[in-house]
């Protein structure tokens, strides 16, 4: 047996939630290299009763057949970010001044925590014999690189059956808080052209970099808007995020790209996304290169509202990309809940109260019983 199934030996009494997800975190598993987590993931949880197991590249899925009337996932990403350097590697288990007990290092908290939380429902449902509802488990990969190649799309492309379920939690980290839908994103490029001269004869040309100054203006004066979908507002946001051009010191610039990233709430699709921004940016040239939609909260629905119920808590509108809109767009509701404050996502410094990766398993665990959190 492999050093990685080791590290996640579910079958060890004494590897409680807080210490499962340090031992999960330990496995590096930056984006593209995933397969030893996902071997780790495999081989865990194929040594559990009443679960099916299917593996698709190095994502992993693992089901209850009960039959039960109601089937709800649970999902997370196993990939993270790049480590530091140096290394952000292994975790440290300290208390901060502020969030008191921790587990500081890369992928506590984006979103490792919530992967621990998983597990260690997995371990507890396997056993469970009052179990109230079919659960499915998803592990997949590279889901912090880009779209094409995240590996929850890949399941619903190649296996969509294995998502099929009346609800789903996305394990995000929420500070385990339920924050529901998620505002979609969007990437253009706008340019202006001009013509190229020598710097010391600028009159022979005309400077692109110089016309780009009214696109960032019209950045500077735009007001977000904010947008109530279902009872959530949900916050918007037309940004520069990049901008390039020119060849040379010496050379008159004949062409400037200012990308922008358009955050929109979940009332409007990626179509309507488009013509808002052409309409802020009218005049000039303008090229969609990425967009995604967004995701309704869905809080209304039975499965969701019990959730919120037990959890006690209220909800909050995601203002990120997540991928409850890949749920979102199998007719799947879905809603984030997860340990962790996404503030120090990717942070050197990223970390993840134990007491919400403990609360999480606490409110889910009762959830699924049918029990109260």
């Amino acid at each position: 047996m492999s050093a990685p199934t080791l590290l996640l030996d579910l079958a060890d009494p004494g590897l409680d939630v807080v210490e499962l997800t340090r031992r999960v975190c330990d496995i590096p598993s930056v984006s593209g290299d995933e397969k030893a987590l996902a071997d780790a993931v495999q081989a865990a949880l194929e040594a559990l009763p009443e679960l099916t197991v299917h593996r698709d590249g190095d994502a992993v899925v693992a089901r209850t057949m009960r039959g039960r009337s109601e089937r709800v996932l649970l999902a997370g990403h196993l990939d993270t970010v790049p480590l530091t350097d140096p290394p952000n590697l292994p975790v440290r288990r300290e208390q901060h001044p502020v969030d008191g007990d921790v587990l500081v290092g890369r992928g506590t908290c984006d979103m490792k925590g919530g992967v621990g939380v998983q597990l260690a429902l997995a371990r507890s449902v396997s056993a469970q014999e009052d179990l109230s509802r079919d659960v499915t488990f998803v592990f997949y990969d590279h889901e912090e690189v880009e779209a094409a190649k995240n590996g929850l799309g890949r399941l619903a492309r190649n296996s969509p059956e294995l998502l099929a379920a009346d609800f789903a939690i996305l394990l995000e980290p929420s500070s385990a808080v339920v924050e529901g839908g998620c505002n979609g994103t969007l990437r253009a490029e706008i340019t202006t052209t001009g013509k190229a001269a020598h710097s010391a004869r600028p009159w022979r040309g005309h400077n692109a970099i110089h016309d780009a100054a009214p696109v960032l203006a019209r950045l500077a004066q735009y007001a977000p808007r904010e947008v109530e979908v279902e009872g959530l507002v949900f916050r918007e946001a037309l940004n520069a995020v990049l901008i390039g051009g020119g060849i040379a010191t010496n050379v008159i610039p004949d062409r400037c790209v200012v990308t922008v990233n358009y955050r929109f709430a979940p009332a409007i699709d990626a179509a309507g996304a488009e013509a808002h921004v052409r309409e802020v940016f009218e005049g000039f040239d303008v090229r969609i290169t990425d967009a995604a939609d967004g995701a309704k909260p869905g809080l209304h629905l039975p499965a969701a509202a019990d959730f919120v119920a037990r959890t006690g808590t209220t909800p909050l509108p995601k203002y990120g990309w997540t991928d409850v809109a890949r749920f979102s767009a199998l007719g799947v509701p879905a809603v984030n809940y997860g340990p962790g404050d996404n503030a120090t996502a990717h942070a050197d410094d990223e970390r993840c109260r134990t007491d919400e990766i403990e609360r999480c398993l606490e409110v889910l665990s009762g959830w699924l019983s049918g029990g109260t959190a």
